[in-house]
């Protein structure tokens, strides 16, 4: 099932896109895509609900704007250099443990709408990334166990500001957390659709050029071993956002450097998780 959300920006409303690319209103039956949706076994009512109410669910049109697919969330949390040759061209150590960070949640936005490019940027840059959504209360889970956790699987950009991540004091999430930096979607995946999620292809173009090519199998802490290792530290909670790093090709590991610009456009996607495009505009007060 492909959970979206639509509507103008912090007034989505809960929808389904069909197998046959049909999208439809469930918001008669569910109030948002948020922890007491997920918390409640949504996903499982909800595909009830469609299985005897989907030919009569008012229907969407495709030119109706997508939002992020999960109402925000209470953590954003990323991964980072879990592509060894990410960690290459970064310059920096394959880490010897996950690393954590967080992104500000009021960066969620919907998958085509436009990044802004924050006041004072000079180093804006892009990173194509697996992300998946936590589905019940995650504490000292178990490896073996991991994936019973996860609601589904979202495309998501970690944009990123290098300057104020890696040139300035402090921790990363000053350069992860500007608004519009976490564009998710178009679609929430359920795990379930997902044969092997350690095999899709991520991509990333910027101006039609593509820059980015991985491959999910690759990663280095893979997904069941991070919803282990992150619930150590922290209770995750129904509908938390993770994404999992990105591979090799962000705009920092060119010789010069390459980073976004006024108009540029920015499409990426990964295997059944769909694409998503995003033109680059400067931050007008």
């Amino acid at each position: 099932m492909k959970l979206i959300r639509f509507g103008e920006f912090e007034n989505e409303k809960p929808g389904v896109e069909l197998p046959d690319g049909t999208r439809i209103d469930v918001s008669e039956h569910v109030t948002d895509y948020n922890e007491a949706f997920f918390k409640d076994d949504g996903i499982k009512r909800l595909k009830n609900w469609i299985s005897n109410n989907a030919k009569t669910a008012p229907r969407i049109s495709v030119d109706v704007r997508l939002g992020s697919p999960v109402a925000r969330p209470n953590k954003i949390i990323c991964i980072g250099l879990n592509y060894s040759d990410h960690a290459a061209e970064a310059g920096m150590a394959v880490p010897k443990e996950p690393i954590i960070f967080f992104k500000a949640t009021t960066s969620l936005c919907g998958p085509n709408d436009n990044v802004i490019i924050p006041k004072n940027s000079k180093k804006t840059d892009w990173e194509v990334e697996l992300a998946f959504i936590i589905g019940k209360k995650a504490q000292y889970v178990e490896e073996a166990d991991a994936l019973d956790y996860i609601a589904g699987y979202c495309l998501m950009n970690d944009y990123s500001e290098r300057e104020f991540q890696l040139e300035r004091e402090g921790q990363w999430v000053k350069g992860k957390s500007a608004d519009t930096f976490s564009p998710l979607g178009p679609w929430l995946v359920t795990s379930d659709e997902i044969e092997d999620v350690h095999n899709l292809n991520l991509w990333l173009k910027v101006n039609g050029e593509t820059l980015q090519k991985g491959n999910s199998k690759t990663l280095i802490y893979k997904i069941p071993m991070l919803v282990s290792y992150i619930s150590q530290f922290m209770t995750l909670l129904p509908g938390d956002v993770i994404s999992t790093g990105t591979p090799f090709g962000v705009g920092m590991g060119f010789k010069p450097p390459r980073f976004l610009k006024e108009g540029d456009v920015v499409e990426l996607g990964i295997d059944k998780l769909g694409s998503s495009r995003q033109v680059a505009k400067n931050y007008v007060k």
